[in-house]
């Protein structure tokens, strides 16, 4: 006389078998339907039985009197209960995880010995499971609506608080700090005061690309806003500039684009005034040699006798970058009063897809110590949606 759980593993495989093919198992598998078999059961369960075995466990079930005993593992039946139960899909993972009791089997198990209800379970275990899936459904739905991106999401910060901790639980992230300039940080009331100090992520021969004390924040938004105000900014060495940052990810590696207010005396030779530049860099990321220069618009020629002039309409600027799609629009003001308008600088196609916002403040690789601040007061990082 067989056992309990010979029993029940017979039963068990003959329900499978009929799921598989549509018809009552009488004879022993070919091979050809072993394979076909194995690869339902992975297809349902995202589990694996393999065809030899089962060509195996045939035998033993349509001839088990005769047969060699057959002792599948328990992980075995319990693929096949799933299988035959309607069970959600896993893996061999997930199951050592979650489910390493085996629950399908043994729930077949108990079900399948009881009296009179061989024919009825299936058909009652299935109604089980489509409830349950349809709350799951349901409640997956419900977890969609209520923790969906909202399009209007908005960050601001206007720095009155640049404690680490405060900046941290802010999302803010801080690279290549160097200690001692990132100690002037609230050196100023109500701004971060970010430093020129030598950098860039426009790499030359000499200098890997290197940002310091840069901030990033990291945004998951398609479509966006991005946008900084500066306190009296006044570039006027070298390549001092201040602005915002687009990089696919942490690394100045990465594709980059940067806009920047910033001091330019480079003319190749020619005998021309300086200038106060709005500039766009664009960069492929380390497969390609060199950026790309995309704007350089002069706002400001610094003649002889104009520095005073210069110097009132750069009390207060601005940069901004609205993104839609791959369309980017780049915009900017200086002004002597507050209350600017931004108008726009230039637009432009262009293939990244920034996950993360910086806000720094840099001069190049330039070997001398003519560092200004560059007082931030204003940040804002806004999800417009891209409909």
């Amino acid at each position: 006389m067989i056992n309990t759980d010979d029993k029940a593993f017979i039963f068990l495989f003959k329900q499978a078998f009929q799921k598989c093919f549509g018809f009552a198992l009488t004879m022993p598998i070919s091979e050809t339907e072993s394979k076909l078999f194995s690869n339902k059961v992975f297809e349902d369960t995202g589990l694996v039985i393999g065809a030899k075995s089962l060509k195996n466990y045939s035998f033993y079930v349509v001839n088990h009197a005769e047969s060699k005993k057959e002792n599948p593992s328990v992980a075995t039946l319990d693929t096949l209960a799933r299988y035959v139960l309607h069970a959600p899909y896993s893996d061999e993972v997930q199951r050592k995880d979650k489910e390493n009791h085996y629950p399908y089997w043994f729930q077949f198990k108990s079900a399948s010995v009881l009296p009179g209800k061989k024919k009825l379970y299936i058909k009652r275990y299935r109604w089980v499971y489509f409830i349950i899936a349809a709350i799951i459904l349901i409640a997956f739905l419900i977890i969609i609506i209520l923790f969906r991106p909202d399009t209007n999401e908005k960050f601001v910060d206007n720095f009155h608080a640049l404690q680490e901790d405060s900046l941290m639980s802010k999302g803010w992230i801080i690279k290549s700090k160097d200690i001692e300039w990132w100690k002037k940080r609230n050196e100023k009331p109500s701004c971060l005061t970010l430093y020129t100090l030598r950098g860039d992520n426009w790499p030359d021969s000499q200098n890997m690309p290197a940002i310091k004390n840069l901030m990033l924040k990291k945004s998951s938004a398609a479509c966006f806003i991005a946008e900084i105000h500066l306190d009296n900014f006044q570039p006027k060495n070298d390549w001092q500039q201040a602005g915002l940052l687009l990089m696919e990810d942490t690394s100045l590696n990465s594709k980059t684009v940067r806009l920047s207010i910033a001091y330019n005396d480079f003319f190749g030779g020619f005998d021309k005034p300086k200038e106060i530049i709005i500039q766009a860099i664009s960069s492929g990321g380390k497969d390609f040699t060199k950026p790309e220069e995309i704007a350089h618009i002069p706002i400001f020629s610094i003649k002889p006798g104009e520095d005073t002039l210069v110097n009132r309409n750069l009390k207060y600027s601005a940069l901004r970058i609205e993104k839609t799609n791959n369309h980017f629009r780049f915009l900017y003001s200086v002004s002597p009063v507050a209350n600017f308008a931004l108008k726009e600088a230039f637009s432009k196609d262009l293939t990244i897809n920034p996950k993360y916002i910086g806000i720094f403040a840099l001069k190049g690789f330039v070997n001398d110590t003519n560092y200004i601040p560059a007082r931030f007061t204003y940040f804002l990082l806004s999800n417009t949606g891209c409909e």
